[in-house]
């Protein structure tokens, strides 16, 4: 079991967590409630950690996660309604259609 990353909040690290398991690592997350203790021992030793319980799927899952926390940033004009889409979206805001291919 190796430490794969760790959250700056317990939200993040759920996310990360069910996603990272849904694309079939087994991961889990550690030290989910250790804000309540931070002051007795240093900040950044209280934030949540993600770890990998299968080590040799260590690298898979890091190049996963780092796609999931910088995911690719597109400019795209919907054909239906024809706005202006910025960010990682494949579907139009205001009309629902999916990005064209």
């Amino acid at each position: 079991m190796l430490r794969l990353a760790q959250a700056p909040n317990l939200a993040l690290a759920s996310l990360w967590r069910d996603m990272l398991a849904q694309a079939g690592f087994a991961v889990s997350v550690q030290r989910a409630y250790a804000s309540s203790i931070a002051g007795e021992i240093p900040p950044d030793q209280a934030l949540p950690e993600i770890w990998i319980d299968d080590d040799s799927q260590l690298d898979a899952a890091r190049l996963l996660l780092a796609q999931l926390q910088h995911p690719a940033w597109r400019h795209w004009v919907c054909r239906q309604c024809h706005e202006r889409i910025d960010g990682p979206f494949d579907q139009c805001w205001q009309c629902g259609a999916a990005m064209p291919a």
